[in-house]
């Protein structure tokens, strides 16, 4: 084999590697829009899971990703679901942010409805789009609503309590 059919076979294998790569990162999976939260709630019926509600100008959101990007890493298991209250316009822009986090695993959304007030509504009714917003599900589907910025050892906590007999 010629050295240059060595050097192309090797950057098409980098391409390929660098392509799943790529395709591995966070990207935003689903369009937000009505039934979309029920959809979320009913697909994890007798487990726990977290939601966060998020946007590109909030700080606090990016803090709150930080957090969520370590407990991710320490608790592979974390089921945690990210909507973004962005627009569709800016769904690369999302996708870069995301890309700052260790979040591979995380299910994301972007609101897809420019009735974004519905949208909220069906989240829940006593939120007014405060962020960011968090929703701690147990296995019992009751939620622990949170307005503003997370506290690690308050999350830590939560997903102790509610791994039962799971090992991190």
């Amino acid at each position: 084999m010629k050295s240059s059919e060595t050097i192309i076979i090797c950057l098409l294998g980098l391409s390929l590697c660098l392509s799943s790569a790529c395709s591995s990162a966070a990207q935003i999976s689903h369009h937000f829009v009505r039934g979309s939260y029920q959809k979320i709630v009913s697909a994890r019926a007798g487990k726990p899971f977290i939601v966060s509600l998020w946007s590109l100008d909030c700080t606090y959101c990016r803090d709150d990703m930080v957090l969520f990007g370590e407990l991710s890493k320490k608790y592979h298991d974390l089921d945690l679901v990210l909507i973004s209250t962005d627009t569709p316009e800016q769904i690369k822009e999302i996708e870069r942010a995301l890309l700052k986090y260790p979040l591979k695993k995380a299910e994301s959304w972007i609101f897809a409805d420019s009735f974004v007030e519905r949208l909220r509504y069906e989240v829940d009714t006593q939120w007014y789009g405060e962020l960011p917003r968090t929703y701690f599900y147990d296995a019992q589907g009751h939620a622990l609503a949170l307005s503003g910025k997370l506290d690690y050892g308050q999350i830590e906590r939560w997903i102790s309590k509610n791994r039962k007999g799971k090992h991190v």
